[in-house]
């Protein structure tokens, strides 16, 4: 089962227990909790999702700890909080506790406010590391659009990564905010949007130069024209076809944005420690990568707050993301399940139900040197990577093919 049909079958299990629920507790066990499944959590791992979380720097309040209802884990980081309220209490507003929370934990990027059926995501768009007054992202169980899931789905266990985060919430905020800007000058030109157009009109054409002052006068006789002018508009770029002039651009920006976003917070996340595991699972896989005859791509590594990530010299490039907590250890791999599976018919092999950048399958494995064994599968899962951007990857990263 997908991600989408996850979200489905809980949206018809929280309409039909929802009025049944009642009180902060209820609402956990019934409505928060299973959402957090849903997003890949194991919510019986008291190391991934720790109910009435207490840091070290919290302070006491009538003679109580101030405390979180669940901080989320992955790898034994920090990176979600979730305050939870009531079922029928409004999720807008919060008690401040979240907020400090976030503010004191680094690598806790993401905050939720919810009631079980309204879902409010934070994050830290307008000063660094500290909690923003407005949600970025609202998600209601009850009633939601298929883009509402694509969003869903940078918040899922498989999926998290901090700097696409980030990158993605500032983008929402702002399309919103551009969406309201533009819709209410095209239903509405204001004098000063007139006034530009008029200006504007001679880079057209000559011949289409307004002489002389824009006054009030010719602000007036040129407003209707620019609403007739902006609805002509509208209906040639709806009827146009342009998909084929303008996706490639858009992809090649988008991954462009990513790099400079994660470029920016190295800063913040050369804070995190690479440890002997991670670096003997990166040599182990490096060693493997290797062996291959068609292809020489200089392998690198990103470590982040959620998982290990092993590229061909870009982030984005990425062919394997390793998840070695103590507890628990896997990767995912951008094949499909049925291959991994054949490649690894010893392991055990799970669809990712939440797909970010071709994701598709993961594999559980017991240690590190589990990945020895493996070698066939990492290999395939390398070329496979490769097979896309060597047409494309510059020499300065390239190295020499073998003969």
């Amino acid at each position: 089962m997908g991600f989408t049909e996850d979200i489905a079958k809980l949206s018809e299990q929280v309409r039909k227990r929802s009025d049944q629920v009642l009180g902060e507790e209820s609402t956990k066990m019934a409505l928060i909790v299973p959402f957090l499944s849903a997003l890949g959590y194991d919510v019986y791992d008291p190391s991934e999702v720790m109910p009435e979380y207490v840091a070290d720097f919290a302070i006491k309040k009538a003679g109580q700890f101030e405390k979180v209802d669940y901080a989320l884990a992955i790898n034994s980081t920090i990176v979600m909080l979730v305050e939870a309220k009531a079922r029928g209490q409004k999720a807008e507003a919060h008690d401040g506790q979240i907020s400090r929370y976030f503010n004191g934990l680094l690598t806790t990027k993401i905050a939720i406010v919810t009631n079980g059926i309204d879902y409010r995501f934070f994050t830290d768009l307008r000063d660094r590391n500290v909690m923003d007054k407005e949600p970025f992202f609202i998600f209601n169980i009850l009633e939601y659009e298929l883009k509402d899931i694509e969003n869903l789905k940078f918040f899922h266990r498989d999926n998290f990564d901090a700097a696409a985060i980030t990158n993605h919430a500032e983008e929402m905020v702002y399309v919103k905010g551009m969406t309201q800007l533009l819709g209410n000058l095209l239903r509405s030109p204001s004098e000063e949007f007139v006034r530009f157009l008029v200006a504007e009109l001679g880079t057209v054409a000559p011949s289409y130069e307004i002489q002389g002052r824009i006054t009030g006068k010719v602000i007036e006789k040129f407003k209707p024209i620019v609403k007739k002018s902006i609805q002509g508009s509208l209906v040639e770029l709806m009827t146009r076809s342009l998909s084929q002039e303008i996706v490639q651009p858009v992809e090649v920006e988008v991954e462009q944005e990513i790099e400079e976003e994660e470029k920016e917070q190295e800063s913040q996340e050369s804070k995190i420690v690479t440890t002997a595991e991670e670096i003997e699972a990166f040599e182990k896989i490096k060693a493997i990568t290797q062996t291959s005859k068609t292809y020489k791509f200089e392998v690198k590594y990103k470590d982040t707050a959620s998982y290990f990530g092993i590229n061909l010299g870009k982030t984005t490039w990425w062919f394997l993301r390793l998840y070695l907590s103590s507890q628990k250890k896997s990767f995912i791999t951008r094949l499909n399940v049925d291959e991994v599976k054949s490649l690894a018919p010893e392991f055990e092999v799970h669809e990712v139900t939440a797909s970010i950048g071709d994701a598709a399958s993961k594999v559980i494995i017991t240690s590190v040197s589990d990945i020895d064994k493996l070698a066939s599968l990492i290999l395939r899962c390398y070329e496979a990577e490769a097979t896309k951007h060597q047409a494309f990857i510059p020499d300065a990263i390239r190295m020499e093919k073998s003969a």
